[in-house]
């Protein structure tokens, strides 16, 4: 799996209050992701559902809450990731978004989880 594609979904539990803080997080992760070899997918925060749509699996599915935010982003291999792990520790925006966030984040919680894609039939 050296050479696949590493693609890490973060679940975040924010703050609604603090959404301006979250922004600010966001985009700097995305500028240190995409400066060291990844690329980001963006950032995706809560919104209202559209009128008049349920769940496609009644019984199974249910509506998320509000306070969950997704960030998605993909480095081409193991290698570039790990090496955006060390470079990022010694980057003085990751340094600084570190200081800033570290001690006081815009979330109460995360959590992560690495994905592959099913192969597609054509």
């Amino acid at each position: 799996m050296l050479n696949s594609p590493v693609t890490c979904e973060v679940r975040y539990r924010i703050d609604q209050s603090r959404i301006t803080e979250f922004n600010a997080y966001a985009q700097i992760w995305i500028e240190l992701i995409e400066r060291h070899g990844g690329t980001h997918h963006g950032y995706f925060i809560p919104r209202e559902k559209p009128v008049g749509v349920g769940t496609s699996f009644p019984g199974v599915g249910m509506e998320g809450g509000s306070e969950i935010a997704v960030a998605l982003f993909t480095f081409p291999d193991e290698t570039t990731y790990l090496r955006y792990r060390n470079n990022v520790a010694e980057d003085p925006d990751g340094i600084e978004a570190n200081a800033r966030f570290g001690n006081n984040p815009p979330f109460s919680s995360y959590e992560r989880v690495f994905l592959q894609p099913l192969p597609r039939k054509d």
